[in-house]
């Protein structure tokens, strides 16, 4: 790992996903977990500030990038909450079956390799009756700032730790299995190419 993963690259999603209008996104969200809960992409913890702990029968926490895992154990000490942390990324969880209450995925899915693959882990490690929280930045219906989401793509991978700007949420979530009961899209404020972002509530198809 270079210089830049391991120290500026975490600075810098930690201060884009701390953005005020993306922790509003997650304050609307995140108090709704409740059980058995498992975060995909838990990266520097931004989630965890909002979780209701009256709610949490366990946390548990997947993300590939383990220099970003001290820094969400602070926020869990800073939060009250109990957290364990399995530095993989979401192609593989490793869980049994049927095992979780809630799974929590928030700006995550733009940068897994095969977000279809981890999205059918999530179905598979989720009870039938859970839930799956989900807040994505992704593919814009306009097609002026879709065509620049393409076209920026491939020089803001490396930079952004290999996030796409241009990956479709929605569809992804039909492929990966699941069944949005609630969605709510709409651009933040910023750039319009980073976000377009998609919010809310699916359920195992």
């Amino acid at each position: 790992m270079n210089f830049y993963d391991r120290y500026v690259m975490p600075c810098l999603i930690d201060g884009c996903c701390g953005m005020p209008a993306v922790q509003k996104q997650r304050a609307r969200l995140l108090p709704r977990a409740k059980g058995r809960v498992l975060e995909i992409g838990i990266g520097t913890g931004r989630n965890l500030p909002f979780y209701d702990p009256a709610k949490l029968a366990s946390l548990e926490g997947l993300d590939p990038a383990g220099q970003m895992n001290a820094k969400a154990m602070q926020r869990a000490k800073k939060a009250g909450i109990e957290v364990q942390i399995v530095t993989l990324s979401a192609e593989t969880i490793p869980a049994d079956d049927a095992s979780y209450d809630t799974v929590v995925c928030t700006f995550t899915l733009c940068t897994i390799p095969d977000p279809i693959k981890a999205l059918h882990e999530m179905r598979r490690v989720l009870k039938p009756a859970g839930q799956m929280l989900f807040c994505e930045h992704g593919l814009a219906p306009d097609a002026g700032v879709s065509k620049w989401q393409h076209r920026l793509t491939p020089w803001w991978k490396p930079i952004a730790g290999g996030c796409h700007l241009n990956r479709d949420v929605p569809s992804m979530l039909e492929a990966g299995g699941f069944r949005a009961t609630e969605i709510e899209s709409s651009y933040l404020k910023g750039p319009k190419p980073l976000v377009w972002v998609t919010r809310g509530v699916a359920v195992p198809a």
